[in-house]
């Protein structure tokens, strides 16, 4: 994706990746320049994820949202070169400025779990039901480091501690865990091999409010422990906005509007962000005067896009030319983007403050 804009203020981003600028020279622990990934070819490709471009620093952490059929998970998945073969992704994944679309396998296999690992969306389903957690723990650790298979295993306990649970249940299987305590084993595993980075895709869901917002703070706390950079990924901006420094919104693909989180959800720039966030309620927030409001309309099909802006036939404040022009992100305040020909009309909100509940979770 080019740093130049249809109208309107320059970007002042030139590099067009998110995110706060770290000194010159020194390269951030993630970032992701122009990635897409498309399923299939010739007339019947469906892009999948456009022209992403995301930065992550040490320590930072990065929420990532939009409804189903975005390309959350698409673009977590695409980050390790997870994704079936029949997907075709170009661009570039720097992680510490070794792009990951060109390694080695052996390279690329060492940089799983020791460089970056991914807590997979829905517990339930990721951990293997004949296996004890311990050993599947234990597994990334034997395959990459020379850990005996005793150190192995008492390293599984003491990750099992890490969050939150006894060691002794290493030797327990999926089944006899409950939702929360699977997703903490997901965790103890993505934390195995000291990665520097953590993908969390939807990591609380399916789970009660009093576990997610356990889990939440479990991340929270790692990530402040450990200097781990994390990309959280939800459809839930409020949760996001409670738990991340800076946020990106998603739609059809792209990332349409990003900035610092509470900024973001308090006072979307982009129309769709507006429409996310109007869709939770402000719980505790006496300002808040309106029920949630759902946004009309589906997302579109990635196979059929409309033209010009892919929001057009769903935002209620489209112009005639947004039906036949795209919008590249531009400024759209301090340390924001959104990709909105109508950005400039409203002045930006005050800032949330941190004491401010904005969650709707928790």
């Amino acid at each position: 994706m080019t740093a130049t804009t249809t109208t309107g203020t320059p970007d002042p981003h030139p590099s067009g990746a998110l995110g706060a600028t770290r000194p010159t020279g020194e390269p951030p622990l993630l970032e992701v320049r122009d990635l897409t990934v498309t399923y299939g070819g010739g007339a019947g490709a469906v892009p999948a994820v456009r022209g992403v471009d995301l930065r992550v620093e040490a320590g930072q952490k990065l929420g990532i949202a939009g409804e189903s059929g975005c390309g959350k998970s698409t673009l977590a998945l695409a980050l390790l070169r997870l994704l079936p073969a029949t997907a075709k992704l170009s661009g570039e994944i720097l992680l510490d400025g070794e792009d990951v679309l060109t390694m080695k396998w052996g390279r690329l296999r060492a940089v799983r779990w020791a460089g970056a690992s991914i807590v997979f969306q829905g517990a339930m389903h990721s951990l293997n039901a004949v296996h004890r957690v311990g050993d599947q723990i234990a597994e990334p650790i034997l395959l990459h480091s020379r850990a005996t298979p005793a150190a192995a295993r008492r390293r599984a306990g003491e990750l099992l501690e890490q969050v939150g649970l006894p060691a002794a249940r290493a030797q327990a299987y999926p089944h006899e865990l409950s939702g929360g305590q699977r997703q903490r084993v997901m965790i103890a595993m993505a934390l195995a091999c000291d990665p520097r980075l953590i993908v969390a895709d939807e990591p609380t869901t399916a789970l009660d409010v009093m576990i997610q917002a356990q889990i939440l703070r479990l991340i929270e706390q790692l990530v402040a422990d450990q200097n781990v950079g994390l990309i959280m990924i939800s459809h839930d901006l409020a949760v996001l906005a409670d738990t991340c420094d800076r946020l990106a919104v998603m739609y059809a693909g792209r990332v349409v509007e990003e900035g610092p989180a509470r900024r973001v959800y308090a006072d979307a720039r982009h129309p769709y962000g507006r429409a996310l966030s109007a869709a939770f309620p402000r719980i505790g927030d006496p300002a808040s005067r309106h029920a949630p409001r759902g946004l009309p309309g589906d997302p579109p099909d990635p196979a059929a896009l409309p033209g010009g802006c892919t929001f057009h036939p769903r935002c209620p404040v489209a112009l005639d030319r947004c039906a036949t022009e795209d919008q590249e992100l531009r400024a759209a305040g301090p340390e924001r983007r959104a990709a909105c020909v109508r950005v400039d009309e409203a002045p930006e909100g005050p800032a949330p403050s941190r004491a401010d509940d904005t969650r709707s979770t928790a």
